[in-house]
Formats: structure tokens, C-alpha cells, sequence
């Protein structure tokens, strides 16, 4: 089968050279399926594997219906400057990617596009639009408050972009999305994009779109919604062997950057303290850490100077990291979604990996439920321990290696070798100095100061002084109790 190029799918030459200056010429199935109905301007659903090029699925198809600075018409266009395209995805990390890969598409055609998202300072994205920009990449929180102060105009939008549209359409974003597509103009193009889409989820959909074509590249003779390039391990194991087993599973020959996703915030954490106390270069992702740290250690990951990246889910969607050779799934997945989403951070773009699920005893019904909903082979996860030989065998691990990296492979240069950048980050104090009084508040949770003593009371008010005198006025004491008295009297004796 002939793989076609952008240029024979009638793509843009300036969209065309923009992506073979990063080594991107043939389309992928859903790219080659989608793009000569979306670039005419119709409404779909493109539904495809995790990381088989969604992305540009829908924006090649995006840029060919803005009108840019260097556009013939722009200088005629009554609405220059105003947003034309809104994408709207469920985390910050997918807002960051998405932007990215416009960006690296358009740039011969000097189309803005600028991202949106939590826990960043206001400004930098308030200047951007009030300079002008054409396409807005972002979470639907930052999206509607910026539209409420009047900073983002949406009523030039000509396409709209639901990305990872399961969960955006999902109850819980449903009011958010709702409130923004009413401020959008009614003739628009719009674009639903996903790996999963339940049938809900479509009729969901379509009360959005005008009569879409509904979009589903896959294998004809594979139901599953894995790519067939991961090769997948399911282990049984005993949380108290997990970061030994972790630890030689790392060492592996061959293994390039790793993603390892944990349930909680508090376990990923913990993990990557023990991973680095043991020599790996590794950095979390996770909802406690502020805006800064996280993109920081997702930089560090794609240049290199990290390659362990523990994270929760929130990290799942949308991080495109070349190379990623590894996926851990720490604990048993939510459910079958979550488990498609983790371990396609892997086998992307037509490479191969390799993906490891570590599941508790406690765990073992809900992984039968997700192993019966892909349709995998891993009904009974075989009981594992870092000793097992078929963890050697099964994944080229050399015998005689321990939990801890040799001090000759500690050869990354860690995170601490990223700058982390000051993003204004919201709700964030900055330090500036020591205060009066009780000052060390770093180990409160709620990021209220405790209180000492003297602040746990309130102050004592001062009688008023009589104006004449200059003495002062006491209020009257109150009278004390019989049991009062008798232990005052029987202290003073």
C-alpha cells in the first residue's frame, strides 16, 4: 500500500515545507482519511489510535481556513487579529503540545498561535491577544474567564476543535464547553478528535455539528484501540517489591525515555525520590507541583537530561515526546480508557514499545474488566517479583544487575540542569523575605500561616481613658463563682 504525501493529499507547498524541515512528509491513515473532507470546510469526527496523528488531522485542515498576516486578503479582512480558530483540550500539557505543532507547521505562513491555560499569569496571555493572534489553543477554565473579562473575543471563530473529545464532552466539562461554544458564531466548522468515542459520547456530539462524517481509521481486522506495535506485559505484584522491580526493569538494554504513571499524586512523589536516591535521572509530573516545575520537568524529559518521568494522569493526554521507548503503568489503570491513553505515550508514530502494567491483588477484578473490555490476553496476570527470570528474559535485562544504577551509567544531567522559568504562576506567593514573627508556613498544606501563641489569642483591648483625669476607665469585673472563690482562697493559703 502506497503511503501518501501532503502534497498529493493538497496540502499548502508552505505547510508542506514547514513540516519536511522537521523530518514530516507521508500522512498517517486518519491524516489521509480526514484531510481532503476538513480542508473543504465539513464537519467530523475523526476517531484513531493514540498516536497515529490526530493532531494534525485537524490542524493542517485548521490553518488552511485562517486568514493570516501574510494572506492575500488579510489587509480586506474587517476582523484582523481576532481569533479564528479555538481548540480546546482538557489539560495544560495538551494545550502546550497541540500549540506547539501548529506552530511548527505554520510558521511559513506567520499565522499567531498562542495557548491558554491554569496556573500561568494572566498578562503574558492577555498582551498576546490584545497584539492579535489567529488561533487559540486551551483549557476551558482559562478560556471562559479570559472571554469574561473581555480579553478573548470569539466572535470571528470560523473553526472549532474539540480535542480528546471523550472527555471533553465528558459530564464533568460539559457546562464549560457549552458556555463556550455559545459565544461562537453559528456558521463554523467543527472537529471532534479522539482515540475512544462510546456512542454517547457521538450523539453527544452532534448536536454541535451540521451533518458530520464520522472518521474511523483503524485495522479492518483488529477490533482493538491499542496500536499493534506496543508490546504489552501484565504482572501481578507486591507493593512492596514494585520500586526493586521498577529499578531493573529501567535498566533494560535498549530503553530510551520512560513514563511511568501512578494513581495519586502522593505515590508519584514518593517514587520518584526513591527512583533518583538509586541514580536514575528523574523528575514527577503531578497536580501538586506549580506550573513551572511541571513544564520543567517535561522539557528536561524531551531534551534528555532527564529520562524517567513519573506522573499521574494528568500527564496521560496529549504529552508527544519522541522516543519514548517505555511505559509503566505503577498500579492497575482507573479503566480501560486510562489504560489506552498511558500506554499510548508509547509505539507513536509508527515506532515500536514496550508497555508493563504492575497490577495489586486488590486490583485483580478491575483489570479483568479492562482486559475483557480491549479483548487483550492478560486475563490472569502472572505473579512477578524483581527475582523473576521472566522479567529478564522477557525485556533483554542483564543478569546480575541490582536495583541501583552503577555510577557509570549516571550519565544524564539531571533535572536540576533545566532552568525553571517564573511564569507569574496564579495563586503562588513569591518570597520575599523573612516576616515578623512566625514565618516558616513551607510545611502547611493550605498555605496559611499557622498561628503561634500570641496570634492563637485575640488582642486585649484597652480601656478607655477618662478625658479629665487621664486615668483609666475599667469596666466592672464580673463577679466570680462561689467554687471560683473557694479555690482562689485555698491557693493563696
Amino acid at each position: 500500500m502506497t503511503i501518501p504525501t501532503f502534497a498529493e493529499l493538497g496540502v499548502p507547498s508552505e505547510i508542506c515545507e514547514a513540516l519536511a524541515e522537521s523530518g514530516i512528509t507521508d500522512a498517517f491513515q486518519i491524516q489521509e482519511m480526514t484531510l481532503p473532507l476538513a480542508m473543504t470546510g465539513k464537519d467530523l469526527i475523526g476517531q484513531a489510535k493514540t498516536g497515529t496523528g490526530k493532531t494534525l488531522g485537524f490542524g493542517i485542515p485548521l490553518l488552511t481556513q485562517v486568514v493570516g498576516p501574510q494572506s492575500d486578503g488579510w489587509a480586506e479582512f474587517a476582523k484582523a487579529g481576532q481569533p479564528q480558530a479555538l481548540v480546546i483540550v482538557p489539560t495544560r500539557e495538551l494545550a502546550i503540545q497541540v500549540a506547539s505543532d501548529l506552530v511548527q507547521a505554520s510558521k511559513k505562513l506567520g499565522i499567531r498561535v498562542l495557548s491558554v491555560y491554569g496556573g500561568k499569569s494572566y498578562e503574558p496571555q492577555i498582551a498576546a491577544l490584545t497584539t492579535g493572534v489567529e488561533v487559540v489553543v486551551g483549557t476551558p477554565g482559562r478560556l471562559i474567564d479570559l472571554n469574561k473579562q473581555h480579553h478573548l473575543n470569539l466572535s470571528a471563530v470560523r473553526v472549532l476543535v474539540l480535542d480528546e473529545a471523550d472527555e471533553m464532552l465528558d459530564m464533568g466539562f460539559l457546562p464549560d464547553v457549552e458556555t463556550l461554544v455559545s459565544k461562537l458564531p453559528t456558521t463554523r466548522q467543527t472537529m471532534l478528535f479522539s482515540a475512544t468515542m462510546p456512542g454517547q459520547i457521538v450523539a453527544l456530539a452532534r448536536r454541535y455539528m451540521t451533518q458530520p462524517t464520522h472518521i474511523r481509521a483503524s485495522d479492518p481486522t483488529s477490533d482493538s484501540s491499542i496500536v499493534d506495535a506496543i508490546e504489552q506485559h501484565v504482572w501481578r505484584a507486591h507493593q512492596m517489591d514494585k520500586p526493586e522491580l521498577v529499578a531493573r526493569v529501567l535498566q533494560a538494554q535498549g530503553r530510551g525515555l520512560t513514563m511511568i504513571f501512578c494513581r495519586t499524586k502522593r505515590a508519584a512523589g514518593s517514587l520518584a525520590d526513591d527512583l533518583a536516591a538509586r541514580g536514575f535521572a528523574t523528575a514527577a509530573v503531578h497536580g501538586d507541583l506549580g506550573q513551572g516545575a511541571r513544564e520543567q520537568a517535561l522539557r528536561a524529559f524531551r531534551s534528555g537530561k532527564i529520562d524517567v518521568l513519573v506522573a499521574t494522569d494528568v500527564a496521560a493526554r496529549g504529552i508527544d515526546v519522541a522516543d519514548v521507548t517505555h511505559v509503566i503503568n505503577y498500579e492497575c489503570p482507573e479503566d480501560d480508557k486510562t489504560y489506552v491513553h498511558r500506554i499510548g505515550r508509547t509505539g507513536r508514530a509508527g515506532n515500536t514499545g514496550v508497555a508493563i502494567t504492575l497490577v495489586d491483588w486488590q486490583d485483580t477484578a478491575r483489570w479483568q474488566m479492562i482486559n475483557r473490555t480491549l479483548g487483550l490476553p492478560f486475563h490472569d496476570p502472572l505473579e512477578t517479583y524483581s527475582s523473576s527470570e521472566h522479567v529478564y528474559t522477557g525485556l533483554n535485562i542483564p543478569a546480575g544487575i541490582t536495583g541501583t544504577l552503577p555510577h557509570a551509567a549516571r550519565t544524564r544531567d539531571g533535572l536540576g540542569a533545566e532552568q525553571l522559568e517564573d511564569l507569574g504562576e496564579t495563586g503562588v506567593r513569591k518570597n520575599k523575605g523573612p516576616r515578623t514573627g512566625n514565618s516558616q508556613n513551607s510545611g502547611n498544606s493550605n498555605g496559611k500561616r499557622p498561628a503561634s501563641k500570641s496570634s492563637a489569642r485575640a488582642p486585649r483591648e484597652k480601656a478607655p481613658r477618662d478625658a479629665s483625669s487621664g486615668a483609666s476607665a475599667e469596666a466592672p469585673r464580673p463577679a466570680r463563682s462561689q467554687r471560683n472563690r473557694s479555690r482562689t482562697r485555698a491557693t493563696e493559703q
